[in-house]
């Protein structure tokens, strides 16, 4: 019977072994793929907000993922204005494509919303120095645009009431001239449009 229990154990302990194998093979293949055994370089980006932004999210150029968001932190002081700083990892086979970029901003992933950075190029740009901080274009902000909203409605609003009003004095006038280009017609007609006494 001992037999039997050590073929059982042997078999449980291989199969165990066999399991954590390729469990360690698909995470080293996910690995491959998202380019965590390839040569990277680093950019740093700044920005006033991140609105969300999380270490890990894509960066992408014309929507290839060329690399992955490493940190985001605040810098000592201010630097343009901009206080936010991400460092981004770009795999090093991008670099001529980095080396175009110049526009960095962040934007919307999918219906759930999650951030990344996308990354605007232009073939007649050419960027020598890739390690420089960069200034990025923050993202759109919905609170801000619903206030903006509301604004443009109540001074729409207000102009409404203007224009309102304005017609109404518009009507007045109008009624005013009519009448007296009425009366003066009758005198004319009367023949006593020149007639003082």
């Amino acid at each position: 019977m001992e037999a039997k229990d050590f073929v059982k154990k042997f078999f449980a302990g291989l199969f165990f072994i066999a399991c954590v194998v390729m469990i360690a093979g698909v995470v080293f293949l996910l690995g491959l793929e998202r380019g965590i055994a390839q040569p990277k370089f680093p950019m740093h980006l700044l920005f006033n907000r991140v609105g969300g932004l999380q270490v890990g999210a894509a960066v992408r150029i014309s929507g290839v993922t060329v690399g992955t968001v490493s940190d985001i932190s605040f810098t000592e002081e201010p630097v343009n204005g901009r206080e936010v700083r991400v460092d981004i990892n770009i795999l090093e086979k991008f670099r001529k494509q980095a080396g175009k970029s110049v526009n960095f901003s962040i934007i919307n992933e999918g219906v759930l919303g999650e951030k990344m950075v996308e990354i605007t190029t232009s073939s007649e740009y050419h960027r020598e120095d890739l390690s420089q901080l960069v200034t990025g274009d923050d993202p759109l902000d919905v609170q801000n645009l619903a206030e903006t909203f509301g604004d443009s409605a109540i001074a729409l609003s207000e102009s409404a009431k203007m224009i309102e009003s304005m017609v109404g004095e518009i009507q007045d006038i109008s009624g005013t001239t009519r009448r007296l280009l009425n009366r003066i017609e009758q005198r004319l007609i009367d023949g006593t449009l020149f007639k003082v006494f």
